[in-house]
């Protein structure tokens, strides 16, 4: 079954800069390692149990070779980071994906098979997982993973994670809330993607920060959010400059102010606030400061 939201692929035209960037965002992030045979690399900010993912081509040759496709809006991995960059897939996090996939079939919904996969860390570790692709007739923005090294072993790759904290972020963020794709029929879109997760289609509900009417499915302790703007901001400026597809991630701090005072700390504009439907205050980074992504933050002051 799926069991969460794994993590967010964020791609960045140069890995190191991204990197810095986010560390001014107060994300500890390090290297992750190279994709054999793929021309990619990545790097990794981890939190309790999910994840953010940058990802920038390594070798344009060895990318080519690869034969790197994609069925979602936005092109090819180049063209979409010419185009800007940003969130290009939502990771779920699959407990059996053989069985996942096949269940897919069942519904109707054009999957490829679970593939093996792995990396090998700057430190040396081995990470081992399985992923599985939606095909053309399906054409969402989500992958699917399952993970064959444990979550214990691949915190480990990231340097005081491994101690038991959840990222020594210094912006006290320990979880991703939610992941938002922008769409401009929600009703449409979250009856694909209900039937892609094999999960009840959600009512529409207002969300008062990216200004969307969305549904959001409860992917265990994360949420999907599927949003059609409804007046002017995040979720409508997203579908303008890029389209349908994933442009916000909302991550959970202890500390709003920790947040907010490292980013002004480290020469980034302050982030723009709001309130949710629900009374909670947020705030928000823009794609200009966040390598093409909205990344929010809540939690308490």
């Amino acid at each position: 079954m799926f069991k969460r939201i794994d993590h967010v692929t964020i791609c960045v035209p140069d890995l190191a800069q991204g990197m810095e960037q986010y560390r001014k965002l107060g994300f500890n992030i390090h290297a992750g390692g190279t994709h054999a045979g793929k021309g990619t690399h990545n790097a990794i900010a981890f939190n309790q149990d999910d994840y953010i993912e940058l990802l920038a081509i390594r070798d344009q040759a060895e990318y080519k070779i690869s034969g790197g496709r994609s069925n979602i809006p936005g092109g090819t991995l180049p063209e979409f980071i010419v185009a800007g960059g940003g969130i290009r897939y939502v990771v779920i996090q699959s407990d059996d994906l053989v069985v996942d996939v096949a269940a897919m079939r069942n519904r109707g919904v054009d999957v490829g098979d679970a593939i093996d996969g792995g990396r090998r860390t700057p430190g040396g570790q081995d990470l081992q997982w399985k992923t599985a692709l939606l095909g053309p007739r399906n054409a969402l923005p989500l992958v699917f993973i399952e993970h064959l090294t444990p979550v214990e072993e691949r915190r480990k790759q990231v340097p005081d994670v491994g101690k038991g904290q959840a990222g020594n972020h210094p912006n006290e963020v320990y979880k991703l809330e939610r992941a938002y794709i922008a769409t401009p029929d929600a009703e449409t879109a979250a009856a694909m993607y209900a039937n892609v997760l094999g999960m009840p289609q959600p009512t529409l509900h207002r969300g008062t920060v990216i200004m969307a009417n969305m549904a959001v499915f409860e992917l265990g302790p994360t949420g999907l959010g599927i949003a059609q703007p409804y007046a002017p901001g995040p979720a409508a400026d997203a579908l303008e400059r890029r389209g349908p597809g994933p442009f916000q991630a909302l991550y959970r701090t202890t500390s709003m102010s920790a947040a907010a005072r490292w980013v002004e700390e480290h020469g980034l504009p302050p982030l723009a606030r709001g309130v949710r439907s629900h009374g909670e205050h947020a705030m928000l980074a823009t794609p200009g400061v966040a390598c093409g992504a909205y990344i929010g933050f809540v939690g308490p002051q």
